[in-house]
């Protein structure tokens, strides 16, 4: 919640709902859940896991059972969730969804359902938390925040745990930038994501083996009977701000593509604002004229009349290209205006192909 900052009220309880059962498509998920808990009262959180929302919604996939038909199937559902693969190993994929969200295999999901049935997530997870809170409001008379949560990984770390997918009635960040800790230091980044923490917190009573798909939190302040809120949707990061948005290999292979085309600089930046021209290992005046702020620069030749020499020179040049732009230098190739003003800066027999002109830059975009 980016205004409200949400809080604990004395303590916090968290309770599972259990008798729910199995959820078919087309049942009604409002009256399962308050049957289950007549319990439920206002300003309760309810946590309810997204695959019998998927379920009360139709989305499920069918599959054949047996064996090449069955992976064929796994595979086109896969590809029909994914908008772009983050990063994969062996049969492993790590993808972002249609969503927004990235996980391994679009979580997609083949436990707790009928061996013919494959569980996709819910169309619009947020649409589906205010559908079930609206539902709870009108027909039953409660006013309760919904959380609808799924298992994912977490880089750098061991073993799952439940996040938020879609909310409403709680906001999904509390915002606390601006305010001052205990030694009065202004925190400047710290915005906790409260509905993941309220998904992790309910799996310990929720568990993946015991069916119960539903919790309840109860004691968190977070102002009911407020409009539905912004939803999970506020805790997707763009691929654009994700400093971590690609797989090693797919990272890789994304900067062999980029060093294949790495632009001309037109102009380097300067060195801690001091200009310095090098002393070149050639005459600048009407043979080559380097950009603005040029540290260093290469000339390059081959023997004269020996293409694969060139050919060998030139393919040096973008390797070296390509390793000084990972290192953050931009370069230029430049052309010879004049090739006779530089014969006696080169061996005897040789020809000058152009020089290579070294800056400082930056990483090509990615």
């Amino acid at each position: 919640m980016t205004a409200d900052r949400a809080h604990v009220a004395g303590r916090l309880e968290i309770l599972p709902v259990t008798g729910i059962g199995d959820v078919r498509p087309g049942d009604d998920l409002a009256a399962l859940i308050t049957t289950a808990s007549p319990w439920l009262a206002d300003g309760d959180v309810l946590v309810v896991t997204s695959k019998i929302v998927s379920k009360s919604e139709g989305q499920l996939v069918e599959i054949p059972l047996d064996e090449p038909a069955r992976e064929a199937a796994r595979e086109a559902a896969l590809r029909a969730e994914t908008a772009r693969v983050v990063a994969r190993r062996g049969a492993t994929r790590i993808v972002q969804t249609h969503h927004g969200f990235v996980l391994a295999a679009a979580g997609i999901d083949a436990s707790n359902v009928d061996p013919t049935h494959l569980v996709l997530l819910p169309k619009d997870p947020d649409a589906s938390a205010r559908w079930l809170r609206d539902e709870l409001r009108e027909r039953f008379g409660l006013d309760v925040a919904v959380v609808i949560t799924d298992t994912m990984g977490r880089p750098w770390r061991l073993g799952l745990t439940d996040v938020a997918i879609g909310a409403a009635g709680v906001g999904a960040l509390a915002d606390y930038r601006g305010l001052r800790d205990a030694y009065g230091n202004e925190l400047q980044l710290t915005q906790m994501a409260v509905v993941d923490e309220l998904a992790a917190a309910a799996d310990l009573v929720k568990g993946k083996v015991t069916q119960v798909p539903v919790a309840v939190v109860r004691g968190l302040a977070h102002s009911p009977g407020a409009g539905h809120g912004r939803g999970a949707a506020e805790l997707v990061r763009g691929a654009d701000a994700d400093l971590f948005s690609l797989g090693t290999a797919e990272a890789v292979a994304r900067g062999l593509r980029a060093a294949g085309d790495l632009p001309d600089a037109e102009r380097f930046a300067p060195s801690d604002g001091v200009v310095q021209l090098p002393d070149l290992p050639f005459p600048t005046t009407r043979s080559v004229t380097v950009p603005e702020n040029t540290v260093a620069a290469v000339l390059v030749w081959a023997p004269a009349g020996d293409v694969r020499a060139a050919v060998e020179a030139g393919r040096r040049v973008e390797r070296l290209r390509a390793v000084l732009a990972a290192d953050g230098l931009a370069t230029a190739w430049l052309e010879i205006d004049d090739p006779g003003r530089l014969t006696g800066e080169i061996p005897e027999g040789g020809v000058p192909l152009g020089v290579l002109a070294i800056g400082r830059g930056s990483l090509p975009s990615l």
